[in-house]
């Protein structure tokens, strides 16, 4: 038996497509005749920014994620890896597994949220050779890699080799690599007691930045403190530094300045410094800049009625600007919300209404007990910055048993040592692609 009902596809389990299901599910909840389906590659939510303290072992894995199907019980939904999208016949596969063979899902309407992935500008040796801080698994890696270098740096006679692998080098200034830092260099702090040959002056973090400020789009007052927070603390900061190249044991920096070059010893780096849309939306059809999808003030990708981007994978312009929305979870949340609208609008026979985004403020954490905040015009710096991202991210958490993990978590670091174990889990080998099926009929 055929099945008549309308189909709303969402491509992607991120702040974006998690946040336009729930949406669309509260506002179509009476609605028999429109299925919402999300495909994601993961099964869960992950909350990106608490992934510098899974890296400094301040909170566990699991309490920064949320499985899916307990945020949006009425969405169905498949966990799997976009292969291809083809707007023209409407069509959606997804690669197989070793268990089974992928399928092809057909839409009415679909929303396009694939997020992105860590650019390495074509750099392949960073590409082979660095860290990446975009998964929870990379912060896994990073954190087993820190306690690793500890170990065998305890017992490192050579002084030069001692020196590179208490090295940290961590490439970009924005969020990410400001809040990886100070995790890192809090856990570093942390962590050498239990190491009686190292002491904090031999350990080493670097921020290489190619802009001439940390925290760019940032208060400059704000950015200004974090660089001398982070200076007293130790680390060090270097602008207007772009790197070249990492062969796993030297990284080759060029000064956008002078033009001068200069090298590095050091066994870790962590690769910050920019993000690229998914290789299935530049592989895709959709007319796109910079690998991302040109939409109209309607959120709709340009000549598709009835396909919508938000995200990463969106080229979201600010009309007062004229330049792009920086790509945060804020703009793809609310993104979400105005595309859950639209759609509502679109099967009910309205009007559609244009995209319009304030952002509230930006926060983040320094490190120990330190923090900023740029909020309704106020710029705040400190303990009470950082006491109020907690309760930002706190509040954020879906569910009470998530919150109470989260609350425990903070609770021990407070009061605990924090645990050196390093799990022997290594990098994950690249992911095989197996085939789709040509057709699949009655599917549903």
């Amino acid at each position: 038996m055929v099945d008549m009902k309308k189909k709303i596809i969402i491509l992607g389990g991120g702040f974006a497509g998690v946040e336009c299901a729930k949406h669309l599910q509260k506002k179509l909840s009476k609605s028999t005749d429109i299925e919402i389906i999300l495909v994601s590659e993961d099964n869960f939510l992950l909350f990106t920014p608490m992934l510098p303290q899974v890296a400094s072992g301040t909170v566990q894995t699991r309490n920064i994620v949320i499985p899916i199907r307990t945020i949006i019980k009425k969405v169905t939904f498949y966990e799997g890896r976009v292969r291809h999208i083809d707007p023209v016949t409407r069509q959606v596969s997804l690669w197989g597994t070793p268990e089974k063979p992928g399928i092809t899902l057909e839409y009415d309407y679909l929303v396009v949220a694939l997020g992105s992935e860590t650019n390495f500008f074509g750099m392949n040796d960073l590409e082979n050779n660095a860290f990446r801080m975009k998964t929870l698994n990379d912060a896994v890696i990073v954190r087993n890699r820190i306690i690793d270098m500890l170990e065998q740096a305890n017992n490192e006679p050579d002084p030069d080799t001692r020196k590179s692998l208490l090295t940290i080098v961590i490439v970009g200034g924005g969020f990410a690599g400001i809040e990886t830092a100070g995790e890192l260099n809090d856990f570093l702090n942390d962590a050498i007691k239990y190491y009686p040959k190292i002491i904090m002056n031999d350990i080493s973090v670097k921020v290489l930045e190619a802009l001439p400020s940390i925290l760019p789009g940032f208060s400059p007052k704000l950015a200004e403190f974090t660089q001398n927070q982070m200076i007293q603390r130790g680390i060090e900061i270097n602008l207007r530094t772009a790197v070249t190249g990492f062969d796993g044991n030297i990284v080759t920096t060029k000064n956008l300045d002078d033009q001068t070059t200069d090298i590095l010893h050091t066994k870790t780096v962590i690769w910050t410094a920019g993000v690229t849309p998914t290789n299935t939306v530049k592989r895709s059809i959709f007319k796109t800049e910079k690998g991302k999808i040109i939409i109209n003030e309607y959120l709709e990708a340009d000549g598709y009625k009835g396909v919508f981007a938000a995200g990463d994978c969106a080229l979201c312009i600010d009309t007062s600007t004229q330049k792009p929305f920086p790509p945060t979870a804020q703009l793809a949340e609310a993104q979400a919300k105005r595309i859950a609208a639209n759609l509502y609008s679109l099967i009910k026979n309205n009007s559609m209404e244009k995209f319009t985004y304030a952002p509230r403020g930006q926060m983040a954490v320094i490190g120990k007990r330190t923090g900023i905040v740029s909020i309704f015009g106020l710029n705040i710096r400190g303990m009470m910055a950082w006491l109020l991202w907690r309760n930002v991210y706190l509040k954020k958490m879906p569910s009470m048993s998530k919150r109470a993990r989260l609350l425990m978590d903070w609770f021990q670091d407070a009061l605990f040592d924090r645990d050196i174990s390093r799990l022997k889990i290594m990098r994950a080998n690249p992911i095989k692609e197996y085939e789709t099926l040509q057709v699949l009929d009655d599917f549903w």
